[in-house]
């Protein structure tokens, strides 16, 4: 009788599978750090009991290597996923410049051990979401406030002059309440046209500490302003951070100016090059939990670690893709 073939073992198929990914990490690694601009976007991303680390080229945005954690990720790791990439960039005699991430503890003693006197800039819509969060907050307060002093009306149509009186009363404060609510966002809006402030004036008669907030907020956009230096900047933060501790409700509401990721989010101003976000690694990030979000429940290492690989494929195959597809335009327009 002959023999069967043994079926392959699970373990060969393992090891092939994560050689194979090795390899196209390589060689999609050769490609994106040909045009490298000297410029990263580092950040975690959360997928299940798995952390994905990422370095993105934050010019280019492309997404040079990442690593897949089965655990919360330490400084250990990401020095180590740091030291990595160190070596793949004196491989090819790349200098990095700077780098771009969010508020997270986890990288700035790490990136000065690995690359020290590099130019570390905190995202700068991290630091002022955190801000318009706390902004936004302080309306809300002030909308529960003013419901708390509607007075209460008995049922029916008011009869009396004191149960009309209250019914005005009450009236005009809804009416505050919904304006409020309505255009929560203007106080928190970068630039306003002169329709809007005059809302804005409209709505917050009245109520001093929201212009007060407003105005701080104006103050808070103007540091990030290209045209100044970061010590001119600084020196803005310290005039401003005087400012608001002069007014006691405002300060408890603006906790965050005294942050120090405030002033690190200001380092980007004295490089003309160095872009103050990490939207370029959040971009691939936001596009992972994209594609994840139809196979929640398939979730392995093995599997994650291959759906980044495809996602760099993806990456490396999109400019002669897109090329492809002008020509075939262009040949079919006649």
């Amino acid at each position: 009788m002959s023999s069967c073939p043994s079926p392959p073992s699970r373990t060969g198929s393992r090891r092939r599978g994560k050689k194979g990914v090795e390899l196209a990490q390589g060689e999609y690694r050769d490609w994106a750090l040909s045009g490298f601009s000297g410029y990263i976007a580092a950040d975690e991303l959360y997928d299940g009991p798995y952390c994905v680390l990422s370095i993105a080229d934050n010019r280019t945005f492309r997404r040079l290597t990442y690593k897949v954690l089965d655990h919360d990720p330490t400084k250990e790791d990401i020095e180590a996923f740091l030291a990595d990439f160190k070596a793949a960039l004196a491989l090819r005699g790349l200098t990095l410049k700077g780098v771009t991430t969010d508020g997270s503890p986890l990288y700035p003693q790490p990136l000065a051990r690995i690359f020290p006197g590099v130019l570390h800039q905190i995202c700068e819509f991290h630091v002022l979401a955190e801000l318009t969060k706390a902004v936004l907050r302080a309306v809300a307060r002030v909308r529960k406030h003013l419901k708390a002093r509607c007075p209460k009306l008995p049922q029916g149509r008011p009869a009396s002059k004191e149960a009309k009186r209250n019914a005005r009363i009450k009236k005009r404060l809804q009416r505050k309440i919904t304006d409020l609510f309505d255009h929560r966002h203007l106080f928190v809006q970068h630039g306003l046209s002169p329709c809007e402030h005059k809302t804005l004036l409209r709505i917050s008669r009245g109520l001093p500490h929201l212009r007060t907030l407003r105005a701080i907020m104006d103050e808070v956009y103007r540091l990030f302003d290209r045209r100044c230096r970061t010590a001119t900047a600084l020196a803005k933060l310290s005039r401003l951070r005087r400012r608001v501790r002069r007014f006691k409700t405002v300060g408890r509401t603006l906790q965050k100016l005294s942050s120090p990721t405030l002033e690190k989010a200001l380092v980007f101003l004295d490089d003309s090059l160095l872009p103050s976000t990490s939207n370029a690694v959040e971009r691939g990030n936001r596009r992972h939990r994209k594609m994840q979000k139809s196979v929640y429940s398939v979730r392995t290492h093995r599997a994650v670690t291959q759906r980044m690989a495809l996602d760099l494929l993806r990456e490396q195959r999109s400019p002669p893709r897109a090329l492809t597809l002008r020509s075939l335009h262009l040949a079919r327009a006649g």
